[in-house]
């Protein structure tokens, strides 16, 4: 399996998860999938009303210059960490 395709099957893998994580887990997973499927951050910071754009924003703009490839990886070993906690 390609790293693309273990990265779509960890997409496809969390939504199976049958507790929700927290938000520091949601904030990582939400920061590596964009890194790894669209590179560094972009657009403007959500304003202070939105609280949790502007928070999803910051977590990726964190990993600012982490490659995809391992953007990719640190996706798929947390959702698989998830998968054994959140069953």
């Amino acid at each position: 399996m390609t790293d693309k395709q273990a990265f779509d099957k960890a997409q496809k893998d969390v939504k199976t998860l049958t507790k929700r994580p927290g938000n520091d887990d949601l904030l990582f997973l939400y920061a590596h999938y964009k890194q790894g499927a669209e590179g560094d951050v972009s657009g403007k910071r959500p304003g202070m009303l939105d609280m949790v754009g502007r928070a999803k924003y910051d977590a990726w703009a964190k990993i600012k210059g982490m490659p995809r490839e391992q953007a990719m990886q640190k996706y798929i070993d947390k959702v698989e960490a998830l998968l054994k906690s959140h069953r």
